[in-house]
């Protein structure tokens, strides 16, 4: 019966979906998500209505400037992973991983960009439009919508996709030493996880930095905007 009824509120809300097309629940608020196998040009999907009081934030305008910008919380955060492993080899005075497991590690770490980016996605609320997908020519995914957030929950939506590095790490941290193929796999899938939010954390500290409390931080086009 609630199955019906999910499927009747949808169809109300979005109508009938496309096979690269679904809705998710979160917080209680239906969020629709769409899939795209190749994205070409960011600002497409984040023509959202600007509203008159918004703000221009300076921010990169290329995704290779603000890589360049972030790579210094990349460098912090691959030192943590080094200094977690290394800790852990110490302590126990052996090698703890196995590099095959490592590189597994990696790759499934890459497979879950794709939950990466929906993590992003579950958190705006109802009536946005969110788009996923890779960019075209990159190895890089996305997340796209264009719709205001309150500045907490614009740092929530930022930060989310920690846990796909945090859960792994934990794991690799409290696994025995000897279980060197889970605390391969673990850190691996952890790196990935860890690090590849960098470009994340940037947007939380530029935000930080240059709205109020109560601001509301949106995406339009290439560029991020506050609304006071």
């Amino acid at each position: 019966m609630k199955h019906n009824l999910l499927e009747e509120l949808i169809k109300f809300k979005f109508g009938e979906l496309r096979k690269s097309e679904f809705v998710t629940l979160f917080g209680g608020e239906l969020v629709m998500i769409k899939l795209k196998m190749s994205i070409e040009d960011i600002s497409e999907y984040q023509t959202g209505i600007l509203p008159k009081n918004a703000v221009k934030i300076e921010t990169p305008q290329s995704i290779e400037e603000m890589m360049k910008k972030a790579a210094p919380i990349a460098a912090v955060l691959c030192i943590l992973m080094f200094v977690t492993m290394l800790c852990k080899t110490v302590m126990n005075k052996t090698v703890v991983i196995s590099h095959v497991f490592i590189l597994i590690g990696f790759c499934l770490g890459y497979i879950c960009l794709v939950i990466h980016e929906w993590l992003h996605g579950i958190v705006y609320p109802r009536n946005a439009l969110v788009t996923i997908g890779k960019i075209t020519g990159k190895i890089s995914f996305v997340a796209l919508a264009s719709y205001p957030l309150k500045r907490r929950r614009f740092i929530v939506m930022c930060l989310l996709p920690f846990v796909l590095g945090i859960i792994p790490l934990l794991i690799f941290i409290v696994s025995p030493a000897e279980y060197r193929e889970l605390n391969g796999l673990m850190f691996g899938m952890s790196c990935m996880g860890m690090v590849s939010p960098f470009p994340d954390v940037y947007n939380v500290l530029t935000v930080l930095r240059r709205s109020e409390k109560n601001d509301s931080i949106m995406f339009y086009k290439n560029d991020m905007y506050k609304i006071s």
